[in-house]
């Protein structure tokens, strides 16, 4: 009987399934890529490098330290990511409808992955504010250290503390940072897919780790400028009198170019691109892998 034909899967799970799968790729590549990123953060503010870092946070803090932050970053991934990977998805989709199926030129691809990265930055800011902090509270005086327990915890004293606006303090240099990053990370990522399997006739596994590995090189090198500039308004304390050492993202970004130069916004790229790259990669594995198991259970 026609009733009993198997039915499409309909309602709301093919609306929201980019965006959960977006986020869930986001937090498995957070739980591995953690540590890095903690190191990074630690040379960003001056602590030295890559290996006098690791070594001093071992020394002095044990090996917990390295996972400081994760509840933040978990659940910046759950609102960042989860925004802008389905916002991306949702938006080229319907570009390609408009362009009768056709692959999309760069440009609006580049398009797309800014006007995600927007978005996302906008969802994802207060839990961005909460990692940064937790993470660079250790490197603080004792008197000035914020002692915030998980991510939660950080967010309601920032928002007991300096009020609600104040979880979005730093948004602008994070929004700018995620449209460049997005940029360079999901354009990339496309463009390369279509290049590696429709010119060089790659295999789907080698199509996705040769694109995932292009779309982090593209990710860590479009975005660091801004990721320097967003984590230094971010942790930045008033001095004695109340005044703090920039009053902007642009004020910041003209003191460092004067006292440091072009290359001091570049400060930590190794580590920076070690970090991104390997992130964006197991993002995009993830995401794919996660989708692999979601054809074969039908959904």
């Amino acid at each position: 009987m026609g009733e009993e034909k198997p039915k499409p899967i309909g309602g709301v799970w093919p609306t929201i399934k980019p965006f959960v799968n977006g986020g869930a790729s986001g937090m498995l590549a957070t739980c591995v890529i953690q540590p890095i990123d903690m190191i990074k953060v630690r040379i960003q503010l001056g602590q030295g490098s890559a290996g006098e870092v690791t070594k001093t946070m071992l020394k002095n803090e044990g090996i917990g330290a390295f996972y400081k932050g994760l509840s933040a970053g978990l659940l910046r991934q759950a609102t960042y990511t989860t925004a802008r990977l389905g916002t991306f998805r949702i938006l080229t989709n319907k570009a390609l409808e408009a362009n009768d199926g056709k692959p999309l030129p760069l440009y609006q691809k580049a398009l797309c992955g800014l006007t995600a990265g927007a978005i996302g930055a906008c969802v994802g800011s207060p839990a961005d504010l909460a990692l940064i902090r937790m993470q660079a509270d250790a490197t603080l005086p004792a008197a000035q250290r914020r002692n915030y327990t998980n991510a939660f915890h950080a967010l309601y004293r920032i928002t007991a503390d300096e009020g609600v606006l104040a979880l979005w303090k730093g948004a602008g240099p994070t929004v700018v940072r995620a449209m460049a990053l997005n940029m360079g990370m999901l354009a990339s990522y496309d463009q390369s897919v279509e290049f590696f399997k429709d010119n060089l006739g790659f295999g789907e596994a080698a199509t996705i780790l040769g694109a995932s590995s292009v779309s982090g090189f593209f990710a860590a090198a479009c975005s660091l400028p801004f990721d320097y500039v967003k984590t230094q308004i971010q942790k930045m304390q008033p001095d004695a009198q109340g005044k703090y050492p920039y009053t902007g993202s642009l004020d910041c970004a003209m003191k460092t170019l004067k006292a440091g130069g072009p290359f001091k916004f570049y400060t930590g790229f190794p580590v920076y691109c070690v970090r991104i790259a390997p992130h964006v990669m197991m993002t995009w594995i993830f995401l794919n892998q996660i989708q692999k198991l979601e054809k074969k259970a039908g959904l």
